[in-house]
Formats: C-alpha cells, sequence, structure tokens
C-alpha cells in the first residue's frame, strides 16, 4: 500500500527524538534526561478546576475560538505580562497545543514555495510545520560560540524575493539560550525592511534564569506583524490537558480560525476551564517551579562541565545542551551508546538541525537524584571510553 502514501508526507524527516524513546520503552532502569515534559503534577486548584468543570456537564463543545472566559484570561495574561493588548474576541485563539497553533499560522500565510527562515536548532515540527503547510524551510543555523543567539545579519543574509516570514523559539528548545532586547531589535528591524511576519513560539516565557524575557510583539512597530504563540504545557505543567494558544492581529486570526474550525472545532473544554484557573491564580506555582529548575540547572550545567563537556548556560527552558565532540564520536553515536551501555536517555543535536550535531540535548525537567544519577553514569561512560577529563568524584 505505500504507492498510496503521498509524496509530501513520505519526504517528511521523521522525528528524531522518538527513535530513542522507543529504544528506551524496552529497557529498565533508564534515567531519561530526554523527554521535555516538566516531572511536576499539574497543580492541584488547577486539575480541581477542570474536574469541577466536568462535575457542572461542561462536556460539550466550545466556541471555536475557545470560551471566551479563557480568551480574557489571555488577554488579560499577556497585558499583565507584558503590556500588549489583544482584543479577546477577534484576536485570541484556544489550540490544542502550540503545535496545532504553529501550522495554522504557517497554513494561514504561505502561498506553495514560499519560504520561511527558520531559526536553528530548533524543535523537531518547525520546520516540518512549514512543509506541511507547502512552504519551504530556509534554516538559519545559530552557534555556540555566539550562545546559540540568532542575529539580524544572519536572517538578512537569507532573505529572498520568496521569502515570507521568520519563525523564532526564545527561551529556545533544545539550547536553553534566551536573546535580549537588543538583539530583538535586529530581528524586528530585518522583519520591517523586507515585510515578514514573524511567527514567535514563546511556550518557555516563564522559565528564565539571570534574564528577561522580550515578548515580540511588544517590540516597537512588531505588533502588527506578529503571531504569537504559547500555552500552558510548561510553565504552568500542563502539558496533558493539550492547550495552547495564538494571539495575531485580526486579519491573520480570521484565517487560523477559519482552518481552526474545519480541523479541530474546538479545544478540550475541561482544559479550557482548567487553563482558566491557571492563568487568573497560578504564578505562584510557576515560580515555585521555574526556581526548581533553577536548582537543576545549576547542578546539570557544573556536572557536565565538571566531566569535561563545553556547555553554554541555559538562560531558559529546562534544557542544556552540551557539546560532546571531545569524545570522538558522533552525537548520535554518543546517545545510542550511552542508552545502551550505561542506560542514560539523552537526545542527539542533530534531531534538532544540523547546527546541533555534536551537541546533546539533557532535559533538566526531573528530579535532582536523576540529574545527579545520569552524571555518574555519564562518568562512568566516559571512563571506559578513555574520554574522562575529570574525575567522576566531582560531581556532588
Amino acid at each position: 500500500m505505500s504507492h498510496f502514501v503521498a509524496k509530501s508526507v513520505e519526504n517528511l524527516r521523521p522525528s528524531g527524538i522518538r527513535r530513542y524513546f522507543d529504544i528506551a520503552a524496552q529497557m529498565d532502569d533508564v534515567v531519561s534526561l530526554g523527554i521535555g515534559q516538566p516531572d511536576f503534577t499539574t497543580p492541584r486548584h488547577i486539575i480541581d478546576a477542570g474536574v469541577d468543570s466536568l462535575y457542572a456537564g461542561d462536556t460539550g463543545y466550545t466556541s471555536n475560538s475557545g470560551t471566551l472566559a479563557l480568551r480574557q484570561a489571555v488577554s488579560q495574561y499577556i497585558q499583565r505580562l507584558y503590556n500588549v493588548k489583544y482584543d479577546a474576541q477577534e484576536q485570541i485563539l484556544i489550540t490544542v497545543g502550540v503545535s496545532e497553533a504553529l501550522w495554522l499560522a504557517m497554513k494561514a500565510i504561505l502561498n506553495p514555495g514560499d519560504e520561511v527562515l527558520v531559526v536553528e536548532p530548533c524543535f523537531v515540527s518547525n520546520p516540518a510545520a512549514v512543509e506541511m503547510a507547502g512552504g519551504v524551510p530556509v534554516i538559519v543555523p545559530t552557534y555556540a560560540e555566539n550562545n546559540f543567539e540568532v542575529t539580524g545579519a544572519d536572517l538578512e543574509a537569507r532573505i529572498t524575493p520568496r521569502t515570507r516570514a521568520i519563525l523564532i523559539n526564545y527561551p529556545n528548545n533544545p539550547t536553553g539560550a534566551v536573546l535580549t532586547r537588543e538583539r530583538m531589535l535586529e530581528l524586528a528591524a530585518v522583519a520591517e525592511r523586507y515585510d515578514l511576519v514573524v511567527i514567535s513560539d514563546e511556550i518557555y516565557e516563564r522559565l528564565v534564569y539571570n534574564a528577561q524575557h522580550v515578548n515580540f510583539a511588544s517590540l516597537p512597530g512588531m505588533y502588527e506583524r506578529t503571531v504569537l504563540l504559547s500555552g500552558m504545557s510548561k510553565a504552568f505543567a500542563m502539558t496533558g490537558w493539550r492547550i495552547g494558544y495564538a494571539a495575531a492581529p485580526p486579519e491573520l486570526m480570521a484565517a487560523m480560525r477559519k482552518l481552526h474550525q474545519y480541523l479541530i472545532m474546538s479545544a478540550p473544554t475541561t482544559g479550557q476551564a482548567a487553563a482558566v484557573e491557571a492563568l487568573l491564580n497560578g504564578d505562584e506555582d510557576v515560580e515555585h517551579m521555574r526556581q526548581r529548575y533553577d536548582a537543576r540547572r545549576q547542578l546539570i550545567v557544573e556536572g557536565f562541565r565538571a566531566l569535561g563537556f563545553a556547555c553554554i548556560e541555559p538562560r531558559g527552558a529546562f534544557y542544556a545542551f552540551p557539546n560532546i565532540a571531545f569524545t570522538g564520536m558522533s552525537d548520535e553515536e554518543f546517545c545510542e551508546r550511552l542508552l545502551l551501555e550505561d542506560r542514560v536517555a539523552l537526545v542527539p543535536g542533530s534531531a534538532f538541525g544540523d547546527s546541533g550535531k555534536n551537541f546533546v540535548r539533557a532535559s533538566y525537567a526531573t528530579s535532582e537524584a536523576n540529574i545527579t544519577e545520569a552524571l555518574h553514569r555519564i562518568a562512568r561512560f566516559l571512563k571506559r571510553h578513555n574520554c574522562l577529563i575529570e574525575p567522576a568524584q566531582t560531581i556532588a
């Protein structure tokens, strides 16, 4: 039956993350630093709000755009954090996670063959979303030497007459990079100069350390050309509730809503009720989790560096991105052998594009005990392969 599969689907590269999860699932005693998911349970008052909605009989569809209560909560939330005002009726759409919102944004703005500048390393969905919408992803690499920060010059060098949009994700998955306001203004100047739309995935906006997150739509002149994407999954530990949102100028939002109503109808009703509670009353929970992530961040970065890995300081999200080139292995070989020999699951950097080669992604959305155990096992692995630069005793 393979001849029935569309070429556009056949040509999509499979997720480079999935393979290592599948191997780990068949093994015992694996310490996983691979999954980008909070290890915290959704805070109880948020769960209760979802449960209460079920007992109240709210089990049907909502408006295509999402409940008005949630859209109003999103509007208030963005205004409170960034002093940016979106109309709850016309400019906000509740989606099934940011993944749906990303595809909707691409499909709404792209004609076949249009190009999108995709900053890399990036989450595996980003170039795929462009391709699935009929566009062409044009990769803009970033490098550890610049802390994986994209510059205006990087973008401008890859613009062609077919360039339609820029896709950015800061704080970044997988590198943990955060852009300063000055750097963001460089990107904004390019968008304005070439009349481009900017799709800004800010799902990790609340998880920053020793840094300040800059909302792209808040920059001068960018409100009118930004599609802002975010959601509940990361900051509020609500991955399984599948609630994301998009905010955009009315014309772009109308196009996205049209696609959404045919594709989805509406996001999960129970998740929407829980999301209202999270946005209105969840700040203390977010700060508690952020502080815990910060402690883990310091533990894992110091641990990698003690073992000889070059590792930039991740200032956002919950990932470290150490360089494994000194081992003489490729990132894929390193991850596979480490998993099979010492049962530590990481993700090869090349899964996030060619810019990620020779790096691995390590999630610190897990306990300090798991991080410490993983570092001990990695030290053992390095020693066995004569790559250990510093003794394992340096790991607390």
